[in-house]
């Protein structure tokens, strides 16, 4: 029986491991869904939010460090999810180790294109319109202060991190293949999504889905299918 790749999921900001609970059921027989709970959601609750990108890294890779070892694997990751997956592997390349089958970068643009706004600056009441806008948080949210007195200061954590500027003088481009999934309503050109490709030495598809920047929720079996289409792939031709 073939050994089962390892596929390691990263939320997008605000978000929780559970999100992903509910692939594996459709992920094919040989990927094995590993979610990453960050600090301050999900079980992990009461742990304080992360100081900078880096403290973000390393805390996810110090839960993948054993696994990577021993097993093949994939990391996917979404919006704030991207970056972190980003950043995971260059750090992974500079240690020398293991690396990924393929990666996966959904809903955002690549990382030398600084973010225009900085969102986890605004005021109150701006910043909930702009998290509104994304489409993923229902307005009823807001409307229980419990909830907000938890979630607000999260999210502006989160958003500083995905506003964090790349201090690389240059690209440092992967040596595996990697698939960019992009929302086709949320903003990203087709102009803008090609520079991706700078970010591997080998082959990268992009793959626009119908929906906005949160296609993945509503879009599940689309970007399963991806995914399975793309793992299958690349262990078939370990395998040989």
């Amino acid at each position: 029986m073939k050994e089962k790749i390892k596929l390691f999921c990263i939320p997008y900001a605000g978000g929780s491991a559970n999100m992903y609970n509910s692939w594996q059921s459709e992920l094919a027989e040989n990927i094995e869904l590993y979610p990453i709970e960050l600090a301050g959601r999900g079980t992990r609750i009461s742990e304080s939010h992360y100081e900078n990108l880096e403290e973000a890294v390393n805390d996810i890779f110090y839960q993948i460090a054993d696994d990577i070892t021993i097993s093949d694997y994939a990391i996917f990751g979404h919006s704030l999810g991207a970056l972190l997956t980003y950043e995971l592997t260059q750090k992974i390349m500079s240690m020398g180790l293991r690396a990924p089958l393929h990666t996966f970068f959904s809903g955002r643009k690549p990382p030398h294109i600084p973010r225009k706004e900085k969102w986890s600056l605004l005021n109150s009441s701006d910043f909930q319109e702009k998290i509104l806008s994304l489409g993923g948080t229902p307005p009823e949210f807001f409307q229980y202060p419990e909830l907000k007195n938890i979630f607000i200061p999260l999210l502006r954590s989160d958003f500083s991190l995905s506003e964090t500027e790349s201090n690389r003088s240059e690209i440092n481009p992967l040596s595996t293949n990697i698939s960019i999934l992009l929302g086709q309503n949320e903003g990203i050109s087709h102009e803008v999504a090609v520079q991706w490709r700078e970010y591997t030495k080998r082959e990268c598809t992009i793959h626009f889905v119908d929906g906005n920047h949160f296609f993945l929720l509503h879009q599940q079996e689309a970007v399963i299918n991806i995914i399975n289409d793309s793992l299958v792939e690349e262990h078939s031709t370990v395998m040989l």
